[in-house]
């Protein structure tokens, strides 16, 4: 038996992923007839959070954030020694530490997840996860988890699946905002969007050549110049947010951007590869 508590899209789709290969499931959520369908496909229903923990030893939680967990399974501690809790939740690493800790001083153990697929795509051949904590407990349910997809084990620092889950979303939304700002920048003339996807997509496919070279220079700390160096880049850079302002759309992103180009040139990277950049993004610590 196992035990989900949330049950927004991505919950109810891992409940039937689960059903669909032979696992009993106890389900608890706040808005109890969300319950309903997974309910006539055969899961459980719990009528508190502290009978949804009791009913199995590995309880995951789907909710929409770290602080919802506090709310529910504060309302279950009394169940939660010996349980196995993985929180498959979005929030920070830092969140994810803490939230570590409260559930470990309850007896239980915990694990982080990051789910990197939208629901429908659950238990499906694309689907992949993060997970990070105690390595024994994770590889005790390892099967199970897996079916929710392909399950990537990043190591005991409970931190490193949202770590790796929010870098992820870093790229991803950053992507999707660069893409709506493009669009703006070619409607503003009239152009039909049609026009101009082909090549958006081009881009994006040709983005991935770039990768592992800039993490080579990155993790040896050298940015040897080339045409692409900063000075180059952040001419065009700036080039986009002058056609943004003449067009008369928003111009937070590409100024996020050119203010890359512009520290990195005064901090004396300017003829160094755009890679350089990292070394103004990153940490100080680093």
């Amino acid at each position: 038996m196992i035990t989900l508590i949330g049950l927004g899209p991505m919950g109810q789709a891992m409940v039937r992923v689960l059903l669909e290969n032979g696992h009993g499931v106890t389900v608890w959520n706040r808005t109890a007839a969300r319950a309903d369908g997974v309910v006539a496909a055969g899961a459980v229903r719990a009528e508190t959070p502290a009978a949804a923990v009791a009913a199995s030893d590995l309880v995951l939680l789907s909710l929409t954030d770290y602080a919802a967990m506090y709310d529910i399974l504060g309302k279950a501690e009394d169940s939660l020694a010996g349980k196995v809790i993985v929180n498959l939740s979005s929030d920070t690493p830092e969140k994810t530490r803490e939230a570590a800790e409260w559930v470990e001083a309850r007896g239980a153990k915990f694990i982080a997840g990051g789910v990197m697929v939208p629901a429908e795509l659950v238990g499906k051949d694309e689907a992949y996860v993060f997970y990070s904590g105690p390595a024994d407990v994770f590889e005790k349910h390892r099967d199970a988890l897996a079916l929710i997809g392909r399950a990537d084990f990043l190591g005991e620092d409970v931190r490193l699946a949202q770590l790796f889950y929010q870098a992820q979303l870093d790229i991803f939304l950053n992507s999707l905002s660069a893409f709506m700002h493009a669009s703006a920048l070619v409607r503003s003339a009239g152009v039909p969007l049609e026009k101009f996807i082909p090549y958006a997509k081009d881009n994006y496919a040709m983005m991935g050549f770039y990768l592992e070279a800039a993490v080579e220079q990155i993790e040896k700390g050298d940015h040897p110049g080339d045409e692409a160096d900063v000075i180059m880049m952040g001419a065009s850079a700036d080039h986009i947010v002058q056609a943004s302002r003449d067009a008369g759309i928003d111009v937070a992103l590409p100024e996020a951007v050119k203010s890359h180009y512009d520290r990195a040139i005064a901090a004396g990277h300017g003829r160094s590869s755009w890679t350089s950049l990292f070394e103004i993004i990153k940490a100080d610590r680093e």
